[in-house]
This record gives C-alpha cells, structure tokens and sequence, in this order.
C-alpha cells in the first residue's frame, strides 16, 4: 500500500510540475520580456512596409494580418499592445540586436542565415515565392531559373531579402538584379519598365492586377515560412509566443485571420507547418 501511495504522490508531484510550467508558457511566467511588456504597457516592434503583412495605416496606425497576430499573442500573455517602428528589411535585425525594438512581426522569412543569429517562432505563413510583371508576362518568366537563363531579365528584390540571396543562389547575375527599400518600390519598378519582375513572396501583393501586375507563382521555389522573430536571449519570450500561436491554430483565430479576412488559400500547408524545424531542419 505504501508503495502505491509513494508512486500516487509521485505521479501527482509530476504532473503538478507539468502542469506549473505549462501555465508559465503560457503567461509568458518565465519570460522577462514579457513582464518588461506588462509594465511599460506595450512592446515595441520594427515592420518594413509590406502589406498585407504589416504597414502603417495613414493614421500611423500598425495593421496587417502579422500586427494581429502579434496583437492576439500578446494579449494572450497580458499586454495590452504594440508600438512600432518603419525600417528596411536590411536594417531590422541589426536593430533588433542593438536593442531598439523588441520582436520582428515584419514579414521575415525563416532562413539557414537567419535562424544563426535570431529566434524564430512556429511559422505563421506558409508560401512560395512569385514573380510580378507586366500583364501578359512579356518576358515570359516563370521563376528565377527563367530569369537566370535571359540575359535580358532585369529582376527587383527587396534589399536584404530571402529572395536576394536565393536568386543569387540560382545564379542570376548580380548585374540583373535590382534592390528596392520595399514591396511598393518593387511594383513601381515593372509598371515604370525599370525591372521585368519583381520577386516576393506569393501572398506580398495584395490584388496584383489593380496595381498593374500579374503573378507568376514559381513552382519550383522552395515552401517558405514566415515568423515572428526574437533576439537568441530571448527564446523564453519566443516559447511563450510559440505556445500562443499553437492555441490561436487550434481555436481557429488564425484561420479566421488568414483565410477569411487577408485571402490566404493555403491553410492546410500551414495548418501542416508546426515549427521552423519545418522549414528550416536546423533552426533552433
């Protein structure tokens, strides 16, 4: 009899544990950042202009399917809202580890490079990249090998991007490539015949043809994810999101979010993606 009662409390004991740092994931109990966040009030954050992602609204607002995820973790683990800050996709996580802002909601793609030097969480977006041209696709362009090949192709990227490095990757030529500061300059680049195409993640542009672009889904490009990234000393903060997002998948938030309300229609490769391991297989 002693010896079930022994093994009862121990069993017990465990699962009290278990059960303590469950709930500590989930208020975020272990993460100084997070009770930094509660008593300043809000988090600050660093976004390029990459709607539907993330972008100022002209009432200096932060909106995007990526703000509200933001905004539904954080008030998930207590803090009331975000603050945030316009830079450029090369200067974000410098800033991040100089310590001017607090996490990148921004549109970041999960990287070999990155996961070396930032935390990320479980993917929220899941994609391929595309290519935005000129209706009718004069070129006749179907990703970067096509651009590789053409030595005519003049190829927009944002500056810093996933998408430079992998089309440098693929062998387009530095002399074909063309940088731009953001997603808008991307565009006004093929519409004003300065570039053939702009390459971007899939989902990047909201409505292509009212901006005077189609787009050309390259389908042999790599699934990419996009997440929420951190400083590496911040990973308790980083678990207490990741633990949050898993709750907002499985209550249907972020469905609701990314199907309903920003358009996205691959749910269920996302629904699939559960960690940057996903994309990633050695992002810690």
């Amino acid at each position: 009899m002693l010896k079930n009662q022994s093994f009862v409390a121990i069993v017990a004991g465990a699962l009290g544990v278990a059960i303590c740092a469950t709930a500590a994931a989930q208020t975020g109990g272990d993460a100084a950042l997070v009770k930094t966040w509660k008593q300043a009030g809000a988090a600050k954050v660093a976004i390029a202009s990459t709607p539907p992602y993330a972008f100022v609204s002209p009432s200096g607002e932060p909106q995007g399917y990526l703000i509200e995820v933001s905004q539904e973790v954080l008030k998930g683990l207590g803090v009331p809202k975000l603050t945030a800050v316009v830079t450029t996709w090369d200067a974000m996580i410098p800033g991040l580890q100089a310590r001017q802002y607090d996490f990148l909601p921004g549109g970041m793609n999960i990287t070999a490079a990155r996961c070396q030097v930032v935390a990320f969480t479980v993917p929220v977006t899941a994609q391929q990249d595309a290519l935005y041209v000129k209706p009718g696709n004069p070129k006749k362009l179907t990703g970067y090998a096509s651009a590789a090949k053409n030595a005519d192709a003049r190829v927009a990227v944002l500056a810093g991007s996933s998408q430079e490095a992998y089309a440098t990757k693929q062998n387009v030529p530095a002399g074909q490539l063309m940088r731009v500061p953001d997603i808008q300059s991307g565009i006004a680049a093929v519409t004003g015949g300065r570039a053939d195409a702009f390459i971007v993640g899939q989902f990047s542009v909201a409505e292509p043809e009212k901006k005077g672009v189609e787009r050309v889904v390259d389908l042999t490009s790599p699934a990419v994810g996009i997440a929420l990234a951190f400083r590496k000393e911040d990973a308790a903060t980083r678990d207490a999101f990741d633990v949050q997002i898993n709750g907002l998948k499985a209550n249907g938030t972020m469905k609701k979010l990314y199907v309903d309300k920003y358009g996205f229609n691959n749910w269920d490769l996302l629904a699939r993606t559960n960690k940057a391991t996903d994309i990633v297989p050695d992002c810690k």
